[in-house]
């Protein structure tokens, strides 16, 4: 497999690998773009990604040049596709590699924004997620929180 493409300064990486749906991919990139009006995702639709797994993810990054390595990804897969949250499964790539969440486009932003300045680590969401392992935002973040 190729070595995995780098994302713009300043935003993540959101890789297709379910190649289905042109529509749904269509419309998960203006779900992530709709919500914040700061470019946030770099998009990938290469069919040589086509039903790549976690762990041949995590092995390209792994035998990246330093320069190369990235810390996570955003992967676009048959379940991002298939649901009406388009929740993207976020992959370590190195504190853990391999753990994952889901994150649905409604929290991508967010996610995206911190794990790209490092403001905060991957840990950080995968440790709040739901029973599911979707992060719906922190408690004082979820929808009809008051605070």
């Amino acid at each position: 497999m190729t070595p995995l493409p780098q994302p713009r300064d300043l935003t993540s990486l959101v890789l297709r690998s379910d190649f289905r749906d042109e529509a749904a991919w269509t419309a998960l990139m203006a779900a992530i773009d709709d919500l914040d009006p700061y470019p946030n995702a770099t998009y990938v639709s290469d069919p040589a990604y086509a039903g790549v797994t976690v762990q041949a993810l995590v092995d390209v990054d792994a035998a990246a040049s330093d320069d190369d390595k990235l810390t996570y990804l955003f992967l676009a897969d048959a379940t991002t596709m298939a649901d009406d949250e388009h929740p993207l499964l976020a992959v370590d790539l190195y504190d853990e590699p391999g753990r994952t969440f889901r994150v649905p486009t409604r929290w991508y932003a967010d996610v995206s924004a911190n794990l790209t300045i490092a403001n905060m680590d991957f840990a950080d969401f995968a440790d709040v997620t739901d029973g599911s392992g979707t992060y719906r935002g922190f408690d004082d973040e979820s929808p009809g929180a008051s605070g």
